[in-house]
């Protein structure tokens, strides 16, 4: 192993919530937001979620006229996701490679909990196979319906939404969506929104 290897493993916390998970006074992310803690640090969710998954959603350059001529950036749309969890991010650097970090290091920052279960009427397992009932989320002018499917139906969706909910955990599920869903920003957003409507309602009912 390299130092450059070793040194990229060693964490030294910034906040008491890092502080926390690194002495194993907090050992799930669930805890974290049950507590209404705000994730500052990148590796608490490493830490916590070791087997998390990153997936980069779309890759791009984007260019802006300045006084000094042209100048060139690269954004990426990375999500990251572990079974009940997602979180989504954007970066934008000089260099693809840093862009899509820094949108790895946001995602990781914007994980939520996502509920799995079954509501679908035609199957009643009660797996958490799918979402337990529908969910809508909007960016922009996009519109991401997600229904509940029954067992072995597979997601029937478009790719990015497919990506984005394989990594939540979701396996069966019917989707719609409405809008500009050529823009990956928009419809990325749109199906973050959704769960994210489905945490705040989990939450306004406890």
């Amino acid at each position: 192993m390299s130092f450059e290897s070793k040194e990229k493993q060693i964490w030294n916390p910034r906040t008491k919530l890092g502080v926390m998970v690194q002495s194993g006074k907090i050992t799930s992310l669930n805890h974290i937001f049950e507590m209404g803690y705000r994730i500052r640090e990148a590796e608490i969710v490493k830490t916590l979620l070791p087997d998390i998954k990153t997936e980069v959603i779309s890759a791009g350059i984007v260019q802006k006229q300045t006084d000094a001529g042209e100048v060139t950036r690269f954004v990426a749309i990375v999500a990251v996701g572990s079974t009940g969890w997602l979180g989504v991010g954007r970066g934008k650097a000089m260099q693809m490679r840093s862009a899509i970090d820094k949108a790895t290091n946001a995602a990781l920052l914007n994980i939520i909990p996502v509920k799995l279960g079954c509501g679908s009427w035609e199957c009643r397992c009660s797996r958490p196979h799918s979402v337990p009932y529908r969910i809508v989320g909007k960016a922009g002018s996009v519109t991401v319906e997600v229904i509940p499917g029954p067992r072995g139906l597979g997601l029937v969706a478009g790719e990015t939404v497919r990506k984005l909910l394989s990594l939540a955990g979701v396996v069966d599920a019917w989707t719609r969506t409405f809008g500009s869903t050529n823009t990956p920003s928009s419809i990325t957003n749109a199906v973050s929104s959704a769960f994210k409507n489905m945490h705040k309602l989990n939450f306004a009912t406890r």
